[in-house]
């Protein structure tokens, strides 16, 4: 019979590997208080693409307060634009964290066609303006390495900004300017 000390011992370590192979630790929907999707579409693995957007919105510097923005854009996407769920993969704050949108594996409403072969990564704020910080690139960097290490994401990925697959100022002028210089990012 197993104690239950090395029960907990094996679990904090399996906990633990799980924790340090996927990388960057994203916020659930669950912990910001998002609803649960209508429904969701399968994802592929093995993407070619990551689209790189601003919410346009107000930025955030806490969590309480991300969570708040996070909670009004996914009421805006599902109840205004009749979307099963918030459009973004994954969503970053001006307080660094990554926080759960539609998640690994089901298809984004972010960027029309582009949707089936991409995922969407949106920073919290209107970037025309905000400033990105330090740990807000840093997380997102490692969110696409997870991306990658994960087999979501192909590892010869290509990086747009939304504006190069659509007529937008997205992802603003900062994260515009900032991303051109990141290793996967095409013209």
């Amino acid at each position: 019979m197993v104690s239950k000390a090395v029960f907990a011992l094996v679990l904090a370590v399996l906990v633990c590997g799980q924790y340090a192979v996927q990388g960057v630790y994203v916020v659930s929907k669950a912990e910001w208080g998002g609803r649960a999707p209508n429904y969701r579409v399968a994802l592929g693995n093995y993407l070619n693409y990551a689209i790189i957007h601003h919410t346009a919105g107000n930025y955030c510097e806490t969590r309480a307060s991300c969570a708040q923005q996070l909670r009004n854009i996914q009421s805006y996407h599902m109840d205004s634009l009749g979307w099963p769920d918030i459009g973004y993969n994954f969503l970053i704050g001006g307080d660094g964290a990554v926080y759960e949108g539609r998640g690994w594996n089901s298809m984004g409403a972010h960027a029309a066609e582009w949707n089936p072969v991409s995922i969407g990564i949106s920073f919290l704020g209107n970037f025309n303006w905000d400033t990105l910080e330090p740990n807000m690139i840093a997380s997102a960097q490692g969110l696409l390495n997870d991306a990658v290490n994960r087999g979501q994401l192909a590892s010869g990925y290509i990086l747009y900004g939304h504006r190069q697959v659509s007529a937008t100022e997205c992802p603003g002028t900062h994260i515009w300017n900032e991303i051109r210089g990141w290793s996967h990012w095409r013209a």
